[in-house]
């Protein structure tokens, strides 16, 4: 019959053994969990940016389409006006026409930058 060890005493022995081996394998997952989150956030942080510069180039580019096609305009005070120049005052039409000048003036093109980090 072999000799009954306590599992007390089993477990005083094995114990150290467990924490020598165990606590540099706990510490490189935690530190590659940890690593791997930071890297994630940072791609969606990324691709956050990308999905903002895209957008902000294709509202850019369907402003400059309007304004090439002479499509309808809204003015500051939120009035439509056709962009033949058909408005019912004068002034009016002459009013939109240099704020829609000042308006184009300010549209920069940005669909060839490219933004650098």
């Amino acid at each position: 019959m072999p000799p009954v060890v306590p599992p007390f005493l089993v477990g005083l022995i094995v114990a150290p053994l467990a924490k020598r081996l165990l606590k540099p394998l706990m510490r490189g997952v935690v530190k590659t969990s940890v690593g791997l989150a930071l890297e994630v956030k940072k791609a969606a942080h990324e691709a956050g940016e990308n999905i903002h510069d895209l957008a902000a180039e294709v509202a850019a580019e369907m402003v400059a389409a309007q304004i090439a096609a002479g499509d309808v305009g809204v003015r500051a005070d939120g009035e439509q006006r056709a962009a033949d120049g058909n408005a019912q005052n004068g002034e009016k039409d002459e009013a939109g026409r240099a704020e829609n000048e000042a308006r184009t003036s300010k549209i920069r093109p940005t669909a060839g930058a490219a933004k650098v980090h």
